[in-house]
């Protein structure tokens, strides 16, 4: 009988005999990390793609067994089930595992487990609704800055369990939270941690958003040093305070506004640090200048203030701070400038594929003509519509849930212009572009900020803002 309370990378992993669900990136790593540790590992994925048999390929090879196509119960002598992100909470073979008793393992979770005992590096892990790629990437930008290896992984860049299994070890890990990856983390003891944000997303994933912020919440569990908050999202504050840290971990807050003690923030235009410096009762420490950050909008700024709370938990300078985010390259499709033509600003934030993290970019500007539209996920577009109607002149929408998005702007917001764009095909953001330029005068901003995922027009939001860049190009760039 295998103690599983107890086991970890040097442990005798030859009596596991692990069921892997799901070939992703995700389930491909766990799987190769089981056969590198000895475990017998079997891999089933109810797909059949290229991907999936590319990497089934390689995990024969190295001795699994693969399953494609897989519509049967958990392979029999399974003492181990190894979850892939994608499978939800609610599903049949979790149930079924459970009734079995058969010990069930999320990514997080395995990847905790198989960290090398000589030199564990310790997780920095952001998690919430928006804004976790953003901060992951200045975060590992910031402890590049101080000389350290600090790669930004999990669910950014490789997965976590590949991370920990290299053989060049991390100096520490700047580590993106998914809700999804969280179910059945159950040893997982960060360094320090924060939530972000908190809005509705996932809705149709956990069942509901109960659901969804108590998956959350588990990021803060075991927390050794500092549970980081936003002071202005009283939800995330709640869950520090609901939280079963480690003793002796704070609780700190960050905040657009002045900061209280134990908080970093905004004085002026320099975010301070009254949190990690030991005359805090009565100074602040200077990190940056707001300038520093780019683009400075508001959600952006809240993204560095995690950032930099992380980093000066883990004992990062000040100076250093200032560095990584002065060199920090934001990643393609957040509230990038596509071009100005016109005196029009054509923004692409794709990457805003909730309400949240719309309304958040609509925010950040004045004058917009909005482009909207998706898979809506079961979101509710009123309350992101009452809040920014005063800045939109006009709406152009498209995809899956346009009828929805144009029915909420009616009932609310009677007065804004609204063209729907019926057409689906690859062509279709041309019509978005010309649409919105037509609205648009000198000093007004187009911005793609979807609210919405992408799936039923492109491949992925990247895809959705690669076709507006484009839109924009071939439409404006020769007027």
């Amino acid at each position: 009988m295998i103690d599983w309370s107890r086991h970890h990378r040097q442990s005798d992993w030859t009596k596991v005999n692990a069921c892997v669900v799901g070939l992703g990136v995700a389930g491909f790593a766990a799987a190769d990390a089981l056969i590198e540790v000895g475990a017998q590992v079997t891999v089933i994925d109810n797909g059949n793609g290229e991907k999936q048999k590319e990497h089934g390929t390689v995990l024969e090879i190295l001795g699994a067994k693969i399953y494609l196509d897989y519509k049967g119960e958990i392979p029999n002598n399974t003492n181990l089930l190894v979850l892939s992100p994608g499978v939800r909470p609610s599903a049949e073979i979790i149930n079924e595992a459970q009734q079995k008793n058969i010990e069930i393992w999320g990514e997080f979770e395995l990847a905790w487990r198989l960290r090398t005992l000589d030199f564990p590096a310790p997780w920095l892990c952001i998690t919430g609704t928006n804004g976790k790629t953003t901060t992951s990437m200045m975060l590992s930008s910031i402890l590049t800055a101080a000389g350290l290896r600090a790669p930004a992984v999990g669910n950014i860049g490789d997965s976590l369990v590949s991370a920990v299994m290299d053989p060049i070890p991390a100096d520490v890990l700047a580590i993106e939270v998914g809700a999804p990856q969280l179910p059945f983390v159950k040893s997982m003891s960060p360094h320090s941690a924060v939530v972000l944000n908190m809005a509705p997303d996932h809705i149709d994933f956990f069942n509901g958003y109960e659901n969804y912020a108590k998956t959350k919440a588990k990021v803060y569990s075991q927390v050794q040093k500092s549970a980081i908050y936003n002071v202005q999202d009283v939800v995330t504050e709640k869950m520090v305070e609901d939280a079963d840290v480690v003793e002796g971990a704070r609780a700190i807050g960050f905040t657009l506004g002045l900061p209280g003690l134990s908080m970093i923030g905004v004085v002026e235009d320099f975010i301070v640090d009254r949190a990690f410096l030991e005359e805090r009762q009565t100074h602040a420490q200077e990190l940056c200048a707001v300038d520093d950050i780019q683009p400075n909008a508001p959600h952006n700024i809240a993204n560095a203030l995690a950032a930099a709370a992380l980093a000066r938990s883990y004992g990062v300078e000040a100076a250093h701070v200032r560095d990584g985010l002065r060199s920090f390259v934001p990643a393609p499709h957040r509230i990038a400038t596509v071009g100005q033509f016109n005196g029009v600003t054509y923004i692409d934030d794709s990457k805003a594929t909730n309400c949240h993290a719309a309304q958040m970019s609509l925010k950040a500007y004045e004058n917009v003509i909005w482009i909207a539209g998706g898979q809506a996920k079961g979101q509710d577009f009123a309350e992101l519509i009452k809040q920014n109607s005063k800045n939109m002149k006009a709406a152009v929408l498209l995809g899956e849930d346009k009828e929805l998005i144009a029915k909420t702007l009616k009932m609310i917001a009677p007065n804004i212009p609204v063209k729907i764009i019926e057409r689906t095909d690859d062509a279709a953001m041309l019509d978005v572009v010309i649409a919105a330029s037509e609205f648009a005068q000198s000093g007004d901003t187009v911005l793609l900020a979807p609210g919405c995922a992408s799936w039923d027009m492109f491949k992925d939001y990247r895809a959705r803002g690669n076709a507006f860049a484009e839109a924009v190009i071939k439409t404006q760039g020769s007027k």
